[in-house]
């Protein structure tokens, strides 16, 4: 049994979308009663995390630039958001990349949108290898704890999930004043210049 969910934990950390977080804290879970290995439960969480990343960076390779010259068609023009972005990516593309895989769905978006803006796939690759070992490790540290702090299982998930959701929400507050500091530092970048030319 205990070897099925850690199967489970690969293929759902393969499967973009799919509920990782729910599986490799259970995963950890049991290897806080000793049904698995905590490092193996680490490996493997990483490992399909790894080969996700590397999907959806060669999916945001392939068809973003086609998805994103419609989009800014539509839009008349690069809204600011996506010039953010690339910014981003371009100026501090490695720990982007390993911050956004702490917030929900950002693994997924920061892979794509890499690909989509043509970071080299080297640099890509040592970020997702950075990025998947450290929230392999978070992730399964969350279910161990958890499962540490009470030997009740229903508890002990419960426990390890309002961790991740504490942390997650306070990730995701940290990366958005990031952001609010990051725009305004370049509106005032902006104006500066414009008062120079004028």
């Amino acid at each position: 049994m205990p070897e099925l969910l850690l199967l489970a934990t690969f293929v759902v950390a393969v499967v973009p979308l799919a509920p990782t977080e729910a599986f490799v804290i259970s995963s950890g879970l049991l290897a806080a009663s000793g049904q698995l290995s905590l490092p193996v439960v680490i490996v493997v969480t990483a490992v399909g995390c790894l080969i996700s990343d590397l999907i959806n960076y060669r999916v945001g390779y392939k068809f973003g630039p086609p998805a994103l010259h419609r989009f800014e068609r539509r839009k008349g023009g690069t809204p600011a958001s996506v010039r953010w972005v690339r910014a981003r990516l371009e100026q501090h593309g490695e720990p982007v990349l390993v911050a956004a895989r702490f917030v929900p769905g950002g693994g997924i978006a920061g892979a794509m949108l890499a690909g989509t803006f043509r970071m080299g796939p080297r640099r890509f690759t040592v970020a997702a290898v950075i990025g998947s070992a450290l929230w392999a490790t978070y992730a399964s540290l969350l279910g161990y704890t958890g499962g540490r702090l009470t030997s009740d299982p229903v508890l002990g998930l419960l426990l390890s999930i309002a961790m991740a959701a504490v942390l997650s929400l306070t990730v995701a507050l940290l990366v958005r004043r990031a952001q609010r500091r990051a725009d305004e530092a370049e509106r005032l970048e902006r104006e500066a210049l414009e008062a120079l030319v004028a």
